[in-house]
């Protein structure tokens, strides 16, 4: 691997980082993902969330001890011992703070979801990257699970008019409703129809949601969320002749594996895989879905 990637992680309060690295830095993993390694990292933390806190000392141990990184004190140490970056902090309201600070570095950068949890903050991320000349992803590995994908890919029966996801919504007060959990689902309706939604609509108590979009095209979606029951992802997307049920789980290959790929590609060089218009839209979507929850009106975008 000597001529591989030097990968950087900011951020180590998420599952996510040693599912990465592990997935990046070892060929004998089943679904090895290759053309770079996690070779330095910045731990980070959010010490008013506790999801965030309370994990940053286990994962710098793992990638330290076990998976043998570099840890250091800053982000810009991050920039400036790495090609590529993965942004993994779990609290999006600190993305742009960081972000700007290894933007001037210009190396491309994951910016793990949410992107962000105000439309303003991710226009700035958008406005720097722009500035920079660097290119930029951001998703939930939901929009690459193979269930979806497949689907997606066998238009059998006809172009797509319509889909209904549902998924756990656990809600946490610093991450404004929809940004902690909701993002999943709507990640994979964005995936499916596209940016252009003109307006959502929330229906809401203290178990469920459901969230409705309308598309400037006449299509509907709807995002069921649950606090309590069942607590699975899945779909239903509709086309002309006929329904498919999106099994995200049948499929044994990891979404963050799935997801990687496109991130690698753009770390190397072949551009994002997602319009970076697309997930600043879909921050807006979950702004004005909060909004919508909040109110009981509907909120145009």
């Amino acid at each position: 691997m000597s001529n591989a990637l030097k990968i950087g992680i900011i951020g180590l309060d998420t599952s996510h980082v040693t599912a990465f690295t592990k997935l990046l830095n070892d060929p004998e993993n089943a679904y090895h993902v290759a053309g770079g390694k996690v070779v330095v990292a910045f731990p980070g933390g959010s010490p008013d969330m506790e999801l965030s806190i309370s994990r940053v000392e286990g994962f710098t141990n793992t990638l330290r001890d076990e998976l043998g990184v570099t840890i250091v004190d800053s982000v810009e140490a991050v920039a400036e011992q790495s090609d590529a970056i993965l942004l993994e902090s779990v609290d999006g309201r600190v993305h742009l703070e960081q972000f700007a600070k290894i933007a001037p570095y210009g190396k491309p950068v994951f910016i793990d979801k949410p992107l962000a949890v105000t439309s303003e903050d991710a226009k700035q991320i958008a406005e720097l990257a722009k500035k920079h000349g660097i290119p930029v992803m951001s998703s939930s590995a939901l929009r690459y699970a193979e269930g979806l994908t497949s689907v997606l890919s066998d238009d059998s029966k006809g172009a797509v008019i319509g889909i209904d996801a549902f998924g756990p919504m656990a809600l946490i007060p610093t991450q404004p409703g929809y940004f902690w959990y909701g993002i999943h689902t709507v990640e994979m309706v964005f995936a499916t129809l596209g940016k252009d939604c003109v307006d959502v609509t929330v229906t809401t108590n203290d178990d469920h949601d459901l969230i409705v979009g309308r598309w400037a095209d006449g299509r509907i979606a709807t995002m069921r969320g649950n606090r309590k029951g069942n607590n699975t992802f899945g779909a239903v997307v509709h086309r002309e002749k006929g329904s498919q049920f999106v099994d995200v789980y049948a499929h044994p290959k990891p979404y963050y594996a799935s997801m990687l790929e496109p991130i690698m590609a753009m770390f190397k060089g072949e551009g994002p895989a997602i319009d970076f218009e697309d997930t600043v839209r879909l921050v807006r979507f979950i702004e004005a879905a909060n909004e919508s929850r909040e109110t009981g009106k509907t909120v145009a975008l």
